[in-house]
């Protein structure tokens, strides 16, 4: 059988095979092995191996289950409820206050944290019953809570950075400094909404009646962010600076953590345990995604996908930017029916070769991926943020409240992501100062 045929049957089997909701490391794997030995050669099994050891003997994956560790020790130290108190004291009265708040909350978790789902449904549990008794709008609740919550794929230290930048063969600490800047940009995007909306429309944000807290009392509050933020500084500092890798930042990140749980003393050693637990769950899931898409990557590119494809490209007669927006459309919908980890091993050995081939810069069009798969986290009706908001969502209201609130945030985040794509020093500006210094 030609190999082109064989592709069209690997790509018709597995997008028949992710329909039936099969775990999708196990898809890929499966479907890859099954394909070699029936269609292809039993002896390019090999290959497969070899790239599969080749990956699980990086030592840059090992920076992954130190920074899910350290969000599982965090969640259990009180911190996000602190910040939720200073957030509350400092924005209460403001118009909108608590949207706002909850958007620099997101921010603060997504540094300490980079973990999607914690971020979704702790400001699920906290934020969201407060703002909707204040009388805020269901929608503008539960989209900003959702676009809020994905901040941790693109703002460091970010899971989906590190396995992209393992993938793409980039720095890592180049990729994980290149997300900050687009990261505030879509939070202060977020923002500027949100008073908007307050002031243009000020029936789906009520004014607070919230009383006055005296200014010595915020002051006092400030002590609540003090750990969050020395947290965030010991990592992304010692990264910037070249003091630690990435891998060493986040053995500090859970030094940090299990320090601030001591300090508060609400670390026990079952806390601990659990967090131990909850790490290897996670860390395994990403690891055998990493297998079955390494697999399926290893038989594309024996079979001559990747120079079929770029032979295609070459062939194109459109602007490079038309190219891009086609891969970027192309995450947007896989963002719908994937995990970023495996979008990423997916489509990135695929990808990057255009990307060469196109001249963009691996780290810009990093980010520039990292905002598109941030959207397909939210988009209606299957991202994975909106699974993360039912369960704490009200029983008086329905998905399709959140449909419609994620839908303006969406727009946003495609500006963010056409400003990144215009203006790609915004992008590269932090990085490029790391190797001045």
């Amino acid at each position: 059988m030609s190999a082109n045929i064989i592709l069209v049957i690997m790509f018709a089997g597995l997008t028949l095979f992710m329909l039936t909701g099969l775990p999708i490391a196990f898809v890929l794997g499966g479907l890859s092995l099954l394909i070699t030995v029936t269609l292809w050669d039993p002896n390019a099994v090999v290959i497969m191996v070899l790239q599969i050891f080749d990956t699980m003997h990086s030592e840059a994956l090992l920076g992954i289950p130190l920074y899910i560790f350290m969000a599982a020790i965090l969640q259990r130290t009180g911190v996000i409820e602190e910040l939720y108190g200073v957030m509350e004291i400092w924005f209460g009265r403001l118009r909108g206050g608590l949207a706002i708040g909850t958007v620099l909350i997101c921010v603060l978790m997504a540094a300490m944290t980079g973990v999607v789902g914690a971020a979704v449904t702790a400001m699920g549990l906290l934020a969201m019953p407060e703002m909707l008794k204040r009388g805020y709008d269901p929608k503008l609740v539960t989209g900003t809570i959702c676009a809020s919550g994905t901040l941790g794929i693109l703002i460091p230290p970010s899971i989906l950075t590190i396995v992209y930048a393992v993938t793409a063969q980039v720095s890592i600490g180049k990729m994980l400094i290149a997300g900050i800047v687009p990261g505030l940009i879509l939070a202060f995007i977020y923002i500027l909404y949100i008073l908007y909306i307050a002031y243009a429309h000020p029936d789906r944000i009520p004014q607070s009646q919230r009383k006055r807290v005296p200014f010595a009392a915020k002051l006092r509050s400030i002590k609540g962010i003090i750990f969050p933020v020395i947290l965030v500084i010991l990592i992304l500092g010692s990264i910037f600076f070249g003091i630690a890798t990435p891998t060493e930042a986040a053995a500090v990140g859970v030094a940090g953590a299990f320090i601030i749980g001591l300090l508060k003393r609400k670390l026990d050693f079952s806390g601990i345990r659990h967090a131990t637990f909850e790490t290897a769950k996670a860390t395994t899931m990403i690891l055998w995604i990493t297998i079955g898409a390494k697999a399926y990557v290893s038989v594309f590119t024996g079979l001559g996908g990747a120079d079929t494809l770029l032979n295609l490209i070459r062939d194109m007669q459109v602007h490079p930017y038309v190219i891009l927006a086609a891969m970027m459309l192309i995450l947007i919908f896989l963002g719908t029916v994937l995990d970023e980890i495996g979008i990423i091993l997916l489509t990135v050995p695929v990808f990057l070769p255009i990307v060469k081939l196109l001249g963009f810069d691996e780290i810009w069009f990093g980010v520039l991926y990292a905002i598109t798969i941030q959207t397909g986290y939210i988009s209606p009706p299957f991202g994975y943020t909106l699974f993360y908001i039912k369960g704490p969502l009200p029983a008086h209201l329905g998905m399709e409240t959140v449909y419609k609130g994620v839908l303006p945030f969406m727009l946003l985040q495609m500006c963010a992501l056409i400003f990144c794509a215009v203006f790609p020093d915004l992008v590269t500006w932090l990085p490029s100062l790391m190797d001045k210094r």
